[in-house]
């Protein structure tokens, strides 16, 4: 399919505008593949991000600012997801070691292990990329990269 037959719209206003819809478009379509898979572990995508930045600085605990800055999706409410990942059992809090007044996250076994069963799932979600060659998927890196570096 075409970006006009999904979203039936016949014309653009210059190929900036559908290149931009276009990536807007696959992005939401990205999210609804990987939903079928995080829904299974019952998480969200932003958990998922989450827990990931966790086990990169795991067995050291992170503060929800750095959290945040490491964020695919920078708006997100860190606090209250992590709040969510405690009642789960997925993540802890911990007093700072810097400041006392402050707390840090630190992944749980319980996370270390749901992250372990989606590893096994990695190729899955290649697979959602699986119309591009490899050769395709690092052009489309370097495209992205040097989108986001125009604005820099």
């Amino acid at each position: 399919m075409s970006l006009e037959k999904d979203i039936r719209q016949k014309k653009f206003r210059n190929d900036f505008q559908k290149a931009a819809v276009n990536l807007l478009y696959t992005v939401g379509w990205l999210k609804d593949q990987m939903k079928l898979i995080f829904d299974r572990e019952d998480i969200t995508q932003q958990q998922f991000n989450i827990l990931r930045i966790l086990r990169g600085s795991f067995p050291n605990p992170i503060s929800t600012q750095v959290i945040r800055e490491r964020m695919l999706e920078k708006m997100s409410d860190v606090s209250r997801i992590v709040d969510r990942l405690v009642v789960k059992g997925l993540v802890k809090k911990v007093t700072s070691a810097r400041d006392r007044r402050l707390v840090d996250v630190l992944i749980s076994d319980k996370g270390r292990k749901l992250l372990e069963r989606l590893d096994l799932r990695e190729e899955e979600m290649d697979d959602f990329l699986k119309g591009l060659t490899e050769k395709e998927a690092i052009q489309l890196n370097h495209l992205l990269d040097k989108l986001r570096q125009a604005r820099e």
